[in-house]
């Protein structure tokens, strides 16, 4: 396909590229900290993906979800609900950066608050990333056709949509299981989080026609 040119061009790419952007942070960002954790301090997982704030991967874990957050607020999409969720979206990821999971340890009043407010920020920035997918991704120009490669595409968001939604509930049952039990040294949060994350990236991927890309007339911006 030929690369769109002209004012429209160029935002259609800064579009794509945006949504690109967000999806391999998304993407890669579990394994990034797992991976870099191992070689910085050993191996071992840890219990869920905002635990790795308190490794050597601190800096790595917040800068990843700012540079989502900046994304975010810079998203703009058909209607103003497109924009209101990425600013909400922008401001949960920050509290998820900002305001740190509680330690494991020396645990103090102080990191159980901020640790609330972590919760709250986490489940309602995985909320919105579904209301993304279920939603606003799936929405198509009612005076046109879908294309086959536009409803294989809502399937894709249909499918993340409901994994996140999925995971975050299978979390919060995972969370409520002792500490004691067998089921707790196999992470269970962490890589609940991260199929979470990785549906996340895969949605907004397939958004920046990463995958299932519709071929278009240069003077459409993509749907």
């Amino acid at each position: 396909m030929n690369r769109p040119s002209g004012p429209n061009g160029s935002l259609v790419l800064s579009y794509l590229g945006l949504r690109k952007a967000v999806g391999i942070i998304g993407t890669a960002l579990p394994f990034v900290l797992a991976l870099g954790k191992i070689l910085l301090e050993g191996p071992g997982i840890q219990s869920s993906i905002s635990s790795y704030y308190h490794t050597g991967m601190r800096d790595v874990f917040v800068g990843s979800l700012c540079a989502i957050a900046v994304f975010l607020i810079s998203y703009h999409g058909y209607e103003r609900k497109d924009d209101i969720a990425g600013d909400l979206a922008c401001v949960f990821a920050l509290g998820v950066a900002l305001f740190p999971t509680t330690p494991e340890i020396n645990v103090t009043p102080r990191d159980k608050f901020v640790g609330a407010l972590h919760l709250l920020s986490a489940a309602s920035f995985f909320l919105t990333l579904a209301f993304f997918s279920l939603v606003l991704f799936r929405k198509t120009d009612p005076t046109k056709a879908p294309t086959r490669k536009k409803l294989q595409r809502n399937t894709i968001y249909t499918v993340c949509g409901y994994t996140i939604l999925a995971c975050i509930v299978l979390s919060v049952i995972a969370g409520l299981v002792s500490s004691d039990s067998p089921v707790q040294r196999l992470h269970p949060v962490f890589w609940l989080e991260s199929v979470a994350v990785v549906a996340f990236g895969v949605s907004w991927l397939t958004k920046g026609e990463a995958i299932l890309k519709d071929q278009r007339d240069q003077s459409n911006r993509p749907r």
